[in-house]
């Protein structure tokens, strides 16, 4: 068997990190300015500011490993691999999207990367990638499944349903949990009783808790809980601390106001997670100031590029509404 180490997974790539936190950033920032000019249609979900999260552990996971997302999954699709083209596409309705753009903003799927869908449904991936953990010890394939939640998801039923069977059968899943302090519009704390790694311990499942705007720490714990489910010992809960910057859904101030103080948020910003890699970065010498305004140059026309070929793109045919949407009948 080959040792712990290579069992778990890559190493980080600072620079590799760097150049995935900026392009979802880019990316977000883009759908945000679309949606201001009522070009996206439905609901949208920023992930700013938890870039880290989905960097460090995406990265963490082999190639061929499998994820799942909820309502604010544009972040997790690119660090899996996704092509923003493809997403820009899925979101403007386009027939070149990932679902054939019928799915919109909370459903992505990209088999091929190891992303097994985004989700509208809160909690809703949880037992997906369980399922997935399942089949993968059942095939002895080696590959493990994560799936990305928020803090409202420990909550539901299916999250502790979840946690029993990965347990009970020592799947290879990751359950890893984004509190960024709020659910939809209320407090985390208002709605959540104690920690949310304690709700592990029932289940005899390993938790931990991590600075989620710091992509070295997330890595970390990620690359420890893949080496220790494809070693045979099963699931693990990771919770990353972050905060999203924006609200739950673009355009919520027209029902929900303003329910966030201002100070908490600038103190947030102050944590940037892509900020204080790239200070860090710095003064380790890794770059200077012109390879980092590079690595953004890249990545913003890499993310403009990606947006007017979505644009020009077909719309999808009316004719196909409802292919894909039902599965056949009869055998």
């Amino acid at each position: 068997m080959a040792d712990r180490a290579a069992e778990a997974g890559p190493e980080l790539d600072d620079l590799e990190a760097l150049r995935t936190m900026i392009r979802i950033r880019e990316f977000e920032e883009m759908c945000r300015r679309l949606f201001a000019r009522g070009r996206l249609p439905g609901f949208v979900h920023l992930y700013i500011g938890q870039e880290a999260v989905a960097a460090g552990a995406c990265l963490a996971l082999r190639a061929d490993d499998q994820i799942t997302s909820n309502h604010r999954g544009h972040g997790h699709v690119i660090a899996k691999g996704g092509d923003p083209a493809r997403m820009f596409a899925e979101l403007l309705g386009k027939a070149d999207g990932y679902c054939g753009g019928k799915g919109g903003s909370m459903h992505i799927v990209d088999f091929p990367s190891g992303m097994l869908g985004t989700n509208g449904i809160v909690g809703g991936g949880i037992p997906i990638a369980t399922g997935a953990a399942f089949a993968n010890q059942h095939l002895g394939n080696s590959r493990v499944a994560l799936s990305f939640f928020g803090d409202g998801a420990t909550n539901q039923g299916v999250f502790f349903e979840s946690l029993n069977l990965a347990a009970l059968w020592r799947l290879p899943v990751i359950f890893l949990a984004e509190n960024n302090q709020y659910t939809e519009w209320t407090r985390t704390e208002d709605l959540t009783v104690g920690e949310i790694t304690q709700r592990a311990a029932p289940f005899g499942v390993p938790a931990r808790q991590v600075d989620g705007n710091d992509v070295t720490a997330v890595h970390e714990a990620v690359r420890k809980a893949a080496g220790r489910a494809r070693s045979g010992d099963g699931p693990s809960l990771i919770e990353c601390v972050t905060y999203r910057w924006h609200g739950h859904n673009e355009g919520e101030e027209a029902f929900a106001g303003r329910y966030r103080p201002e100070a908490e948020i600038e103190e947030w910003k102050a944590r940037d997670p892509i900020a204080a890699l790239e200070s860090r970065l710095l003064d380790d010498g890794v770059v200077d100031a012109a390879r980092l305004e590079a690595i953004h140059t890249s990545e913003r026309d890499l993310i403009e590029a990606a947006h007017e070929w979505a644009l020009a793109a077909p719309a999808a045919p009316v004719e196909d509404a409802l292919t894909d949407v039902f599965s056949p009948a009869g055998p």
